[in-house]
């Protein structure tokens, strides 16, 4: 059997507005990969980090999302590549630990602060494959 991620992180690489890619998104991705990788948080495969379409999140760009099955699902935006790193590094951290992933604002590093756009509450996704549910 296939191993899946178990969180997965979604940065919006691709503006709607202007149909072409969105380049502080491509470089937002390219950041987050490295970073994740470097410090560790995303050993294990236990994440996925990945682009996609517009999140229509166009007012408040750079948008990313973290999910999870199971757990509640966050979208933040206004993320600065360059200085929100470490911010968002430390929150992948944070939501890994949480069995339902919810945190308060308070929680969350300090560089999030008023960037989060919603929590939605938690969904159980089920898999293409016959028989297999992912946790």
């Amino acid at each position: 059997m296939a191993h899946h991620p178990q969180h997965i992180i979604t940065v919006c690489t691709d503006c709607r507005i202007t149909g072409t890619a969105c380049r502080p998104g491509l470089a937002l991705l390219a950041r987050l990969n490295d970073s994740l990788s470097r410090m560790g948080v995303a050993s294990g495969s236990d994440f996925s980090v990945e682009g996609t379409v517009c999140m229509a999140g166009c007012q408040r760009p750079c948008t990313i999302a973290f999910q999870a099955s199971g757990k509640a699902t966050y979208l933040f935006g206004d993320i600065a590549p360059d200085t929100d790193i470490g911010a968002l590094v430390d929150f992948a951290a944070i939501y890994a630990e949480r069995p339902d992933g919810l945190t308060r604002e308070a929680e969350r590093p300090r560089g999030l602060g008023g960037k989060t756009i919603a929590r939605i509450p938690a969904a159980f996704l089920i898999s293409e494959h016959p028989g297999e549910r992912i946790q």
